[in-house]
């Protein structure tokens, strides 16, 4: 299996401006942020970057840290948007801004999957904010959003409200996603499309522990039996773990070997504005109908 890139370009809203030894700086609107990126291993473009707030980690492997402002940046977010949606952006304890815009390229290449689709519908696991769960949603998809974390649904349903998409046909669900992926299976319910973005590890609703390595695989065979022949695609993420994308490719590969399609893995790159350079940020694995 050989491996491609899928790169994002800035956006009027968003763009990384320059990395190097060991920081990206971005752009979110009219603000300026400073973010550890160890992948960024090289020189940056130019060594002095007026941000209004850097995320410091903390010193020990736990993955903490804070944020340090140099400007009045507001503290309950401000509005972005890409194309059709509207969203949130916010300084979360997790150094990330309530988003990930790595993912614009993804959201691209989904909506032209269900092109054509009657009626689609789609399942977003693990849907964060719901940026992407939009996104298809502003194309036409019916769409079931799925997130263990109360805090995130409410921040979709706040962003869908941004978009003007409160009407939207979406269901908006507060579960664990492995037990919805099962119940929904047994229930023999069928999609056009899966978007799957996991967490290396995390907790649902009533104490449920995910691991990634442990239960990575299990959810992949449960997905695999909510697409059919008439399906679209299935979209795989996987963020800051020690694991490479022709692993999760084979891993799609064998699952989706009887349904025919095209099978492909890879590193989601986002382009520096400063000289083009790409930055890695994920390693993803793919199944579109051909």
């Amino acid at each position: 299996m050989s491996l491609i890139t899928l790169t994002g370009e800035a956006w009027a809203d968003y763009g990384l401006i320059d990395s190097g030894n060991g920081r990206k700086f971005e752009r979110y609107g009219n603000y300026r942020f400073i973010r550890p990126e160890p992948q960024a291993m090289w020189a940056p473009a130019d060594p002095v970057w007026e941000a209004d707030g850097e995320f410091i980690p903390a010193s020990d492997d736990e993955g903490g840290g804070r944020w340090h402002y140099n400007g009045p940046v507001p503290r309950d977010g401000w509005p972005l948007a890409w194309r059709e949606v509207r969203f949130t952006a916010q300084n979360t304890p997790f150094r990330h801004l309530g988003f990930f815009p790595d993912m614009a390229p993804v959201w691209d290449w989904m909506r032209d999957r269900l092109e054509g689709a009657p009626d689609p519908e789609a399942l977003n696991l693990f849907g964060y904010t719901g940026v992407g769960t939009l996104a298809l949603a502003a194309a036409g998809a019916r769409m079931v959003h799925v997130d263990a974390s109360k805090k995130s649904v409410e921040a979709a349903k706040a962003n869908a409200a941004l978009s003007g998409m409160t009407d939207a046909p979406i269901r908006w669900l507060v579960e664990d996603a492995g037990k919805f992926a099962a119940r929904e299976v047994r229930r023999g319910r069928r999609y056009d499309g899966i978007i799957l973005d996991p967490p290396k590890w995390g907790r649902g609703p009533a104490g449920e522990v995910w691991k990634l390595e442990e239960n990575l695989a299990p959810l992949v065979a449960d997905c695999r039996r909510l697409l059919d022949a008439d399906s679209r695609f299935l979209f795989l993420t996987v963020y800051a773990v020690r694991m490479s994308a022709l692993a999760i490719g084979e891993l799609l590969r064998q699952h989706f070997a009887d349904l025919g399609g095209t099978v492909e893995a890879g590193e989601l790159t986002v382009r520096e504005e400063a000289r083009g350079l790409e930055l890695p940020t994920a390693i993803f694995a793919r199944w579109s109908r051909d």
